[in-house]
């Protein structure tokens, strides 16, 4: 590997944890890009270790013997060691390896959404209590730069909304059902094909990738501490092709969409405006097809921001992969080496507003709900009726005929999810549904 000198100044040893589809491409552009990253940083930045599970692995890149390792704890404690990054992945070890780094003296780089999602202040306090950087753009949305915006670019302003598309893999099948009329089965299939989907695709298409990620988001766009566990979570494996045409008929296409909004709480007991809630949840969704989400193709992410001041902001590109990653690792990676030569910190956790998660009945939205019924005289009424019971106003439905049977297809102006459940539990009990089909809620309209 080469080395470059900065002349005058002492090398940055930086510890890689994994060696994986991206930390292999980490260590690629580190060495690759050595120079670059010397001049921007003002110091070269030297490999001290990487960590691995098993040293005879095949590796997608040649890395020295010498700097191979299976004592990750090792190496991240050794006193030369100035930045660590982590790409293993999961809770455990990477928490333990991380809080040991950040104690040691070490700034931290890790692509980790999971560990960020699930005990986040853990290593936020650590980080504090240590003086070091904790950096994480690569967690959410591969390449695209998304969270320094949220952390730092718009810190001045008051965002109101964030609403993506955070997973590559759940966006190429919903994309294959929509362009090419294949079934969820048959677009998975090819997505494992491609690589795009594990052998085991259940963290993608059940949601919890992206709620992972919309943890992370909604924590850094409301000032408050969200986990996974707080996030609404439906995937995208009832997704029938019945709801993908249905959405074409609508001039829309389903999308799986991370969501985090402020929401009116009402009033306070002095009569005054409440500090907004916030709502964070993932499911599939039926967007106009003039949203810019809707033109979301293949594997690619995009994160929609909506703020007071801004406006609407949109970032796009590849959402996953080894290089595109790795290269977020890398942008982080030269902030925080610039900061340790430096003596300084970067942002830390901004957790002030301590607003509260709102629970998924009080959310509002719009819905579509697909209803086989008798077909029959007084069927249209006693569906009406039955929306109208529970608060829910109907904007339009469709009627198609099949033989004895026919089915109802009504979509609803905004109601709250417990509204729509309540009236969804007193359709399947009566008489003339023989049952409901389909329930998929209607984002990105004006309403």
């Amino acid at each position: 590997m080469s080395v470059v000198t900065v002349e005058g100044q002492k090398p940055l040893k930086v510890a890689v944890l994994g060696c994986g589809v991206v930390g292999s491409q980490v260590v690629r552009l580190l060495d690759e890009q050595a120079g670059d990253i010397a001049a921007r940083v003002g110091a070269p930045v030297e490999i001290a270790g990487v960590a691995v599970r098993r040293l005879d692995a095949p590796r997608d890149v040649d890395v020295p013997s010498d700097l191979l390792t299976t004592d990750a704890l090792g190496l991240v404690s050794r006193d030369d060691v100035d930045l660590v990054v982590e790409v293993i992945g999961g809770i455990e070890p990477a928490r333990s390896l991380i809080l040991a780094a950040l104690e040691n003296g070490a700034s931290v780089v890790t692509a980790n959404k999971a560990l960020l999602a699930e005990d986040g202040p853990t290593l936020y306090e650590a980080a504090e209590k240590a003086g070091r950087d904790l950096y994480f753009e690569a967690a959410v949305a591969g390449a695209i730069p998304i969270l320094r915006p949220l952390r730092e670019s718009l810190a001045g302003d008051k965002v109101t909304r964030v609403l993506g598309i955070v997973n590559g893999t759940t966006n190429y099948i919903l994309d294959k059902m929509d362009t090419q009329g294949a079934g969820f089965e048959e677009a998975l299939e090819e997505a494992q094909a491609l690589g795009y989907a594990e052998a085991d695709p259940t963290a993608d298409v059940e949601g919890f990738d992206a709620a992972a990620k919309a943890a992370i988001l909604a924590s850094l766009a409301f000032h408050s501490r969200v986990t996974a566990a707080d996030v609404h979570r439906e995937g995208i494996s009832d997704v029938t092709s019945g709801d993908v045409r249905s959405a074409t008929d609508m001039g829309s296409v389903v999308k799986l969409l991370a969501i985090a909004e402020l929401v009116s709480t009402g009033s306070t007991t002095g009569g005054g405006p409440a500090e907004p809630g916030v709502s964070v949840r993932v499911h599939p969704a039926m967007i106009p097809r003039t949203h810019p989400l809707a033109s979301v193709r293949e594997a690619f992410n995009a994160v929609f921001v909506e703020s007071e001041a801004a406006g609407q902001l949109m970032f796009y590109g590849p959402g996953a992969g080894g290089a595109p990653t790795a290269s977020a690792v890398l942008g982080d990676l030269v902030t925080v080496a610039r900061n340790h030569r430096q003596g300084t910190r970067g942002v830390g956790e901004s957790a002030y507003a301590d607003r509260a998660v709102l629970p998924m009945g009080e959310t509002r939205t719009r819905y579509h709900v697909a209803i086989d019924v008798d077909d029959r005289a007084g069927v249209l009424a006693a569906v009406a009726t039955a929306f109208a019971t529970h608060g829910v106003s109907i904007q339009t439905v469709r009627q198609e005929g099949r033989g004895d049977d026919a089915q109802l297809v009504v979509v609803s102006h905004e109601a709250t999810d417990a509204q729509l459940s309540a009236t969804v539990a007193e359709l399947r009990d009566m008489d003339i549904v023989h049952d409901v089909t389909s329930v998929m809620r209607v984002e990105g309209t004006d309403e």
